[in-house]
């Protein structure tokens, strides 16, 4: 999981959007974000999903970069709202509980 979370401090995005979805993540809803973002059915567990988002991510930004017509800041900064949002998650349930 570490590694998950060491690729996610690589990424370099513009600030905008990231400011954009560290914000949005605030308000983030796993039960109703994944769904919309990765199909409908079972949840999948925060480092499978982490990792399909970063894939999908990718290609967005593969996309905004090559200024493509079918690239959609929308679906960008949600996808990226709920990295953000799984990253938490991820780093809460990795972080050893507090003694006492």
């Amino acid at each position: 999981m570490q590694d998950l979370l060491s690729m996610l401090n690589k990424l370099h995005r513009p600030r905008l959007l990231m400011r954009a979805a560290r914000i949005g993540a605030e308000e983030y809803r796993r039960a109703t974000h994944l769904p919309r973002i990765l199909g409908f059915g079972l949840l999948p567990r925060h480092g499978t999903a982490l990792l399909k988002l970063i894939e999908i991510e990718t290609e967005l930004n593969t996309q905004r970069q090559a200024g493509d017509a079918s690239y959609s800041l929308l679906r960008h900064v949600d996808v990226l709202i709920a990295m953000v949002g799984e990253a938490r998650f991820l780093r809460a349930a990795t972080e050893p509980a507090p003694a006492g």
